[in-house]
């Protein structure tokens, strides 16, 4: 099952290695990592995006949150949240059709074309994993897609919860 694990830690040297040590000590993937300072900036927000069953994230969050530089662990899979990642993708456009129907499912996806020349677009799209897996297939179906490069999923409890020391 795919979980989406929020730490709050300090923004310091060694403490993402630290907490991404505790995941290939025990032979844990990670999908995806987004990480960054927060509005303070000595504390960051990590998300990291696994896959495992309510003991092994539970053993994963018992592990992470005893790291020194950890403040808080939250799995937000376990309650509402919102989630997005960020897409850019450039895609072949050698041909007016193929332009148009670039353009035409751009506008359905609401992504945006932020870069245009005679032969390729470079198009942003946010949302769900699975919203910018479906637009890479889309895309993949009317122009070659020369290149592409993810951020990786945010996320936020929702309503009155937080992550806060």
């Amino acid at each position: 099952m795919k979980r989406i694990i929020s730490v709050l830690m300090e923004n310091a040297p060694g403490a993402l290695s630290r907490i991404i040590g505790v995941f290939s000590q025990r032979g844990y993937n990670v999908d995806s990592l987004c990480v960054a300072p927060t509005d303070d900036e000595s504390l960051s927000r990590l998300t990291i995006i696994t896959h495992g069953d309510d003991k092994v994230i539970e053993q994963i969050t018992k592990q992470v949150n005893k790291l020194i530089d950890v403040l808080k662990v939250v799995d937000l899979t376990e309650n509402a949240h919102i989630e997005r990642e960020l897409m850019l993708i450039k895609v072949a456009t050698r041909s007016e059709s193929v332009r148009a129907e670039v353009k035409r499912n751009s506008d359905i996806f609401r992504g945006c074309i932020l870069d245009v020349t005679a032969s390729n677009y470079t198009i942003e799209i946010t949302g769900t994993s699975d919203k910018l897996d479906a637009f890479a297939a889309t895309m993949a179906q009317c122009a070659e897609i020369l290149e592409s490069s993810r951020t990786g999923v945010c996320g936020l409890a929702r309503g009155e919860r937080a992550l806060r020391p």
